[in-house]
């Protein structure tokens, strides 16, 4: 069964869901994991608080990609705080493979730059 999931990264590696950019998102951040060299931006539109459009971009090796094109299918049409329950379980359930802990930081980089934007986007709505 793992066979069938490696073989699932290495074509969302190879090519993308939801890869590219969002002109004037509302929610937009960027992070790196050194380790590996993984760059991940990510960039929602929304609507009425819910997930209109999502991009993300960057590079890295096939588990921070395959990660991030995963996440954005998971949440779209989802509210804000509905993202922030996301969680860990929810990535390396979505990946369906064993995640070693050295790899965990590239699993895991997508969902930490999505909540870095939702927190800073939430951020800009309280100064107002």
């Amino acid at each position: 069964m793992s066979d069938m999931y490696a073989e699932m990264i290495i074509d969302l590696y190879r090519h993308p869901m939801n890869y590219g950019k969002i002109e004037n998102p509302d929610i937009k951040a960027q992070d790196t994991n050194p380790i590996c060299g993984d760059i991940i931006e990510i960039q929602v539109k929304l609507n009425k608080g819910r997930v209109k459009e999502v991009k993300f971009n960057g590079k890295g090796c096939a588990i921070s990609q395959a990660s991030a094109s995963l996440l954005t299918e998971m949440i779209k049409g989802k509210k804000i705080d509905e993202l922030l329950k996301m969680d860990k379980k929810d990535i390396l359930d979505a990946l369906g493979i064993e995640i070693s802990p050295v790899r965990l930081k590239c699993a895991l980089l997508p969902l930490k730059v999505l909540k870095m934007g939702i927190y800073s986007y939430l951020g800009e709505l309280n100064k107002v």
